[in-house]
């Protein structure tokens, strides 16, 4: 017979215990350290915060501020727990307005490490006035405060992390990797507090200085200037949310999610709501797994938001999560849907890097698309010039492209009810000189680009992947208002067919109607295609029905109207988009390009690739050594 285990008696836990309990729950690892201090300076009303590491900050971790500074009597009360001058009350605790709020850090530190805390007191006489002097305290139990050297502020020395629990130092990284830690922590709390001036060094050398600055510089400073060239700039509000930062195009998305920040009331989170907000956000512009980038501030009333669900302060939970998951979902994803016939000059994501035209494109932006010059020119249905046309002959053409002519699917969209082309050269443009955001087109190449030439240079369009997304949110449009039109076909397209497709275009001929299909039985194993939906006119009938069958195939009619829709609406788009080698009249260029100007994330395709790129004056002058 087993015997019964001795169940021990319950006793109360020491106190060096107790506090080493409660070290690893903040403390895990020298980075927490430096987010727990660098907290306190901030708090502190710093301005210029100094970091200084040694062996990736095991060995020694030394922050150093001008903040307001502790009085010598409070000094030991800071090293002991739950001790703080940032809440008195449960009302306080449900408004938190400061980064810390526990009083758990310097205990903790001081419960695995040799700590050492210096401070020179700021008084309080509406002047920069100080205490007479500095005072030094030691994190050893019984130690009393000793008159020290310090101009201001407070400085906070750690030394030996874990030095009196060698078993959780064997679970820390390499020197090179801790110190990657401890430079992450500081840049998502610089990120956040671009008035404020950091220095870090790590083993006597400066890694990392940021001088006071405003919120554009400090992001460009962070995470670059390519971050910003490819970004662009967000700022809504609605009621008591606002949100603000920057949101990178999709092309400068990543294959981790290494470049995403986050923060509500200046306090960098990771959040499952607001990730799955912003996910949901970009859904319809990334390709594959790739992963968004983005730095983003939420601003929100600090009673409906409760900080004090993670020892770490890097969770968060709303009062309304439904309110704020809508409000950042709608704000992210109107500003990346926005036109570029809408979007504000300075939204460009070619606008921040580029730099001005150089001698060689000066006055461009002020010149007219010039009218009719010597040689042939490209005139619209209404008399308008596209300027000179440029012939498809020689090294702009290879390969065998099909026939010429005009590619209806998207110029007669452009057209105006009186049949010309009106979307072509706007008329605002042809009373001031004024050039629309992709130009005007110049040429074709290979029969794949569209060159074209706007005011800051030249502009380079995929015209397939330009197409694709005009026709897919053309198609989502027209699903949502129940409008998708179907054009009759002159000769149906008949085509062999399983016999479980068959049954399928029988029984959801409904469903099929309402995506602009009309699908009919012609046999036993053969589908005729009577109709298709206007928008992909262009397509191979049969070949755009023997998509979709497969697509509810394998997945099902409600899915595919539910869940699976914009995978099937941007398959359907792909089949019907403009095909390479085709060869376009340059009003039809022009006609694609102002549609793309018109139509939202225009700026990709449905896959996530970019759909167009500009190369400016600057560039063109810099790459033939122009000026030197």
């Amino acid at each position: 017979m087993l015997a019964t285990p001795v169940t021990p008696a319950i006793h109360l836990l020491p106190d060096l215990l107790i506090s080493q309990i409660a070290a690893g729950e903040v403390v895990d690892r020298p980075a927490s350290v430096v987010k727990e201090l660098l907290e306190n300076a901030l708090d502190a009303g710093s301005s210029t915060i100094q970091i200084q590491l040694e062996e990736g900050g095991v060995k020694l971790i030394r922050v150093s501020d001008d903040g307001s500074g502790i009085a010598r009597d409070e000094l030991a009360l800071a090293l002991t727990r739950h001790a703080t001058s940032k809440i008195a009350s449960l009302d306080d605790l449900e408004r938190v307005g400061t980064l810390g709020f526990r009083g758990e850090a310097l205990a903790s530190v001081a419960g695995v490490a040799r700590l050492t805390l210096t401070s020179r007191q700021r008084l309080d006489r509406g002047d920069s006035a100080t205490a007479t002097h500095a005072w030094r305290l030691g994190g050893e139990p019984g130690a009393s405060p000793e008159p020290a050297a310090l101009l201001a502020g407070s400085v906070v020395e750690m030394r030996d992390l874990y030095y009196n629990t060698p078993a959780r130092r064997k679970f820390l990284k390499s020197e090179r990797s801790e110190f990657a830690h401890c430079a992450e922590a500081l840049k998502r709390i610089a990120l956040a507090h671009p008035e404020v001036a950091f220095t870090l060094a790590h083993n006597g050398r400066v890694s990392l200085s940021l001088a006071r600055s405003d919120a554009r510089k400090r992001v460009g400073a962070i995470l670059g200037d390519d971050f910003l060239a490819e970004s662009r700039q967000l700022e809504v509000q609605a009621g008591p949310l606002r949100v603000s930062g920057y949101c990178a195009l999709p092309a400068y998305s990543r294959a981790r999610a290494d470049a995403q920040y986050c923060y509500v009331n200046g306090r960098f989170v990771r959040d499952k709501l607001l990730a799955h907000a912003l996910r949901e956000a970009y859904q319809d512009l990334l390709h594959g797994s790739r992963y968004p980038a983005y730095c983003l501030f939420l601003e929100i009333d600090p009673a409906a938001v409760d900080v004090n669900v993670h020892p770490q302060k890097t969770e968060v939970r709303f009062r309304d999560s439904r309110a704020v998951h809508q409000f950042v979902f709608h704000a992210v994803q109107g500003l990346l849907a926005t036109p570029l016939a809408a979007a504000p000059a300075d939204s460009s994501p070619f606008s921040s890097s580029s730099p001005p035209p150089s001698a060689g494109g000066e006055g461009l932006a002020q010149a007219r698309w010039p009218d009719a010059a010597a040689g042939s020119t490209a005139a619209s249905a209404d008399g308008r010039s596209f300027g000179p046309r440029v012939p498809y002959q020689g090294s702009l053409r290879v390969g065998e492209p099909g026939a010429t002519g005009t590619y209806l699917a998207f110029v007669d969209a452009a057209r105006s009810p009186d049949g010309s082309l009106a979307a072509s050269q706007p008329a605002s443009a042809a009373a001031d000189g004024e050039l629309p955001p992709l130009g005007y087109a110049l040429a074709q190449l290979h029969g794949v680009y569209i060159l074209s030439q706007n005011s800051r240079g030249l502009v380079v369009v995929d015209m397939h992947a330009a197409h694709e997304r005009i026709l897919y949110e053309k198609l989502k449009g027209g699903l949502d208002g129940q409008q998708v039109a179907t054009q009759a076909l002159l000769i149906p397209a008949v085509f062999s067919a399983e016999t479980i497709d068959v049954a399928a275009a029988e029984e959801h001929a409904e469903t099929l109607r309402r995506l602009g299909f009309d699908l009919a039985p012609m046999g036993p194993r053969q589908l005729a295609v009577r109709g298709i939906p206007a928008l992909l006119q262009a397509a191979d009938p049969a070949a755009l029905a023997r998509s979709l069958l497969s697509e509810l195939r394998e997945h099902g009619v409600s899915q595919l109207m539910t869940a699976r829709r914009n995978e099937l609406l941007a398959s359907m788009a792909c089949h019907g988009a403009v095909r390479a080698r085709r060869l376009l009249s340059v009003a039809e260029m022009n006609a694609l390009l102002r549609q793309m100007e018109e139509t939202e994330r225009a700026d990709h395709c449905n896959h996530g690739r970019p759909t167009w790129t500009q190369l400016t004056m600057a560039d063109l002058d810099r790459h033939f050594l122009r000026g030197r």
